[in-house]
């Protein structure tokens, strides 16, 4: 742990997001630039995920949220970014697309699985639900997740479960969970210029699939 590291490069961080901002806006950052160093002298945070928690937070902020980061929704669910606006609750899911080695042959198996966990999870946690990913990244979002309940079929459902069911059994997702399950917007996080562009899941899904009609014309 290398702690004079990390609270360097998350003020640096920092110093690049409160620039021109108010010093209300200043000061809400800054919060969450501390609460970080706080969580890393526990080992809780590590840097990179740290940077993406920070610039999102940051989007929030400047919406008018109040933030906060790595909150205990229960005894074993903890969100990366949770804001409040009003009566509205926000939660943000931070995904890099880092997979463990022991699934370095269903790579792709389980990180579908991860993000359907996820949606249908966190969801219920809150008025709203988004999912954020650095731009070089792609989220293999499942696309019963675009459609509102009411269109989602019984058999769509008993999929995604089993899918699930096969890396995360403590606890196994329910399938109301599953139907229930919303998101509500995709956040792309650019790390070098320090902002997140926020996307509604449809363009997501259309932007991913022109990028992959791109690359096959290309091959």
């Amino acid at each position: 742990m290398d702690i004079e590291k990390f609270t360097e490069d998350v003020y640096t961080v920092a110093e690049k997001l409160t620039l021109d901002k108010s010093p209300d806006l200043k000061s809400k950052i800054n919060f969450v630039r501390e609460r970080l160093i706080e969580l890393y002298k526990k080992n809780l945070v590590k840097i990179n995920h740290s940077v993406l928690e920070m610039i999102c937070a940051s989007n929030l902020i400047s919406q008018g949220y109040t933030v906060d980061i790595e909150k205990h929704l229960s005894d074993i669910l903890v969100c990366d970014v949770f804001a409040t606006k009003g009566d509205g609750t926000f939660i943000m899911e931070i995904e890099t697309g880092f997979t463990p080695p022991d699934h370095a042959l269903d790579t792709i198996d389980y990180y579908v699985a991860r993000i359907a966990s996820k949606i249908a999870r966190y969801s219920q946690y809150c008025s709203k639900f988004a999912l954020a990913t650095p731009v070089v990244g792609i989220l293999p979002i499942p696309k019963i997740f675009l459609k509102p309940p009411s269109k989602r079929t019984k058999s769509e459902i008993e999929v995604i479960k089993k899918l699930v069911d096969r890396f995360y059994k403590n606890p196994p997702i329910a399938l109301e969970d599953i139907l229930n399950a919303r998101l509500h917007s995709v956040y792309l996080i650019n790390i070098d210029k320090c902002f997140a562009k926020q996307m509604d899941p449809y363009s997501y899904m259309e932007l991913i699939e022109k990028l992959q009609e791109t690359s096959e014309l290309d091959l």
